[in-house]
């Protein structure tokens, strides 16, 4: 299930914001480790939480509660006022995946969200946003996310070898020039100089 949102965070701000990128496993699918993925636009988890939980809310029950790991999220507010509530935030170091987003609602339980920085290329992003469709989904939040950098490293060697072959076809590296094109050698003549002799 995909959801999308087009949020406005207050009614005197007019200016649209972009929508959600979140992606969430398909209603019914087993339990795993991830229930869905989020690509946030900042590492401003006061100016994110809010079009998160306007989507998951009517879905998953009011979240009340939010843990991090700091080591992406620069300030962690210990609350932040999101729509008609307020949700607590804390963080967990060594306890808690730096990639993953945990969320509680007292009515539902709890769900967990692999971050995608949000400086990840749109790719990258998008082979990450599939994940939680993925059925089998047995990789953790740091798991995935050192897959699909591995993945990246490996298209782009092979994007490399693929450019250089094709430059190596096309007359490049260790081509040789036809000897038609050859300048030809030069007549090497001694020319007396007129200084000598004088």
């Amino acid at each position: 299930m995909t959801a999308t949102i087009l949020y406005t965070s207050a009614v005197e701000d007019r200016t649209p914001s972009p929508p959600l990128r979140l992606m969430l496993a398909p209603a019914g699918t087993a339990p795993a480790l991830i229930d869905g993925a989020w690509w946030p636009r900042s590492r401003d988890i006061a100016a994110e939480l809010p079009a998160l939980t306007a989507v998951l809310d009517p879905m998953w029950g009011r979240i009340t509660r939010v843990t991090v790991n700091p080591t992406f999220w620069p300030v962690i507010p210990r609350k932040v006022p999101v729509h008609g509530h307020v949700v607590h935030v804390g963080w967990f170091k060594a306890e808690q995946d730096p990639h993953k987003l945990l969320l509680l609602s007292y009515t539902a339980g709890r769900w967990d969200l692999l971050v995608i920085p949000p400086e990840t290329s749109p790719g990258t992003a998008a082979r990450l946003m599939a994940a939680p469709t993925d059925p089998l989904r047995s990789l953790t939040a740091s798991g995935l996310i050192q897959e699909a950098e591995l993945y990246r490293i490996a298209a782009e060697a092979d994007w490399d070898a693929t450019r250089e072959r094709v430059w190596d076809s096309e007359g490049g590296h260790g081509a040789r020039q036809p000897t038609s094109l050859l300048p030809a050698p030069a007549d090497i003549a001694q020319v007396q100089d007129p200084t000598e002799g004088m």
